[in-house]
């Protein structure tokens, strides 16, 4: 029988709709092309296709721009937004408009060609992490910077143009509207139940014990109560952090949470194609950008969405999104997936 489902962060509503008759099963993830390595500008030897590296994890004694690396942070050679623009807003008559101003950067996971970020090491993907938040602790000493918005496109279904494993940085100037319906929620929620929204949806989700996937001690993965699509996580600490670059007490953990999540939601459907993201904090450096807000009680998060079904008119023209597949399944299917063991 279907369902309609409120999200309690952004009061958007869900259809489950389980007499479409998706189940976990009946996901087949379709095979992609990994292009030419020899060819492919974020592999060895081919650091001279790239601009300069802004950052990058690599042995002392090594040259920028050289092998040797294990993370590289570069420009995007085709930029959404370029921070040469001057930062100027207006009308434009009826309308209002900024100048294009922000930085887009991307992030090489590996030098290897073939391996997803699933399949690196723990101490592969800590690199990652480590590089992901220090690129926006720095990028938030520019109180022009009001967001930061960090994502992957895993797959061409989920947008990505190259296959080598990476994921994007982009800068903006204004707040997102997405993140601006989150710290909407988060300011109702404290108001009126004075805690933490996500804090408080982490106990209800224990205390079910449906809809997780993964847990250790500080962070915990599950299908959210009203998934938007088949398989969709959310992955946050336990403990309450606004900001995820300040998250490096328990990166150890976070690594081991977040590669054991990915893992499983591989196992479980062939490697599918996926987008994630991360939703941090807002600039506190900026005076503008949260003024009328209070964001201490945000909550970081990603959200991992695998590309399985397809949004179309009804989704787009009422803002409901239809979902196949209960959440509550769509956990326990990954929960029993085998996932590739790594420690190290």
């Amino acid at each position: 029988m279907a369902e309609l489902r409120k999200d309690p962060v952004t009061e958007r509503w869900v259809i489950i709709a389980t007499e479409r008759g998706k189940r976990p099963f009946d996901f087949v993830s379709e095979d992609f092309n990994e292009g030419d390595a020899s060819n492919c500008p974020f592999c060895y030897g081919n650091e001279n296709k790239t601009p300069s590296e802004i950052l990058a994890i690599r042995p002392k004694g090594t040259s920028p721009n050289s092998t040797g690396w294990t993370v590289r942070d570069i420009p995007n050679k085709y930029p959404a937004l370029n921070k040469k623009e001057p930062l100027t807003q207006g009308d434009n008559g009826f309308y209002s408009q900024m100048t294009g101003f922000g930085i887009h950067e991307v992030v090489v996971e590996s030098p290897d060609h073939f391996k997803k970020f699933q399949d690196l090491s723990n101490e592969e993907i800590q690199d990652v992490l480590k590089v992901f938040q220090a690129r926006i602790k720095s990028l938030y000493e520019d109180e022009r910077n009001q967001y930061v918005l960090i994502f992957k496109n895993e797959g061409p279904q989920a947008g990505a143009s190259l296959s080598h494993t990476h994921s994007q940085i982009i800068a903006t100037p204004i707040i997102p509207k997405r993140v601006l319906e989150e710290l909407d929620g988060v300011e109702v929620y404290r108001k009126n139940k004075q805690g933490c929204l996500f804090c408080d949806m982490i106990e209800e989700e224990k205390k079910v014990a449906k809809r997780i996937i993964y847990e250790n001690e500080y962070y915990i993965s599950f299908c959210p109560y009203a998934s938007r699509f088949p398989f969709e996580i959310c992955f946050l600490p336990k403990y309450h952090q606004k900001d995820f670059y300040e998250s490096s007490e328990h990166l150890e953990e976070m690594t081991e949470a977040l590669r054991i999540t990915l893992s499983k939601l591989s196992s479980a459907l062939k490697r599918p194609q996926y987008n994630f993201i991360i939703h941090t904090s807002p600039n506190s450096n900026n005076p503008d950008g949260s003024k009328d807000r209070d964001v201490k009680d945000y909550h970081w998060h990603f959200e991992i969405m695998p590309r399985l079904t397809k949004v179309a008119g009804f989704e787009w023209g009422s803002g409901f999104y239809i979902n196949p597949t209960p959440p509550e399944e769509a956990a326990e299917y990954m929960r029993e997936a085998k996932q590739k063991l790594q420690t190290s």
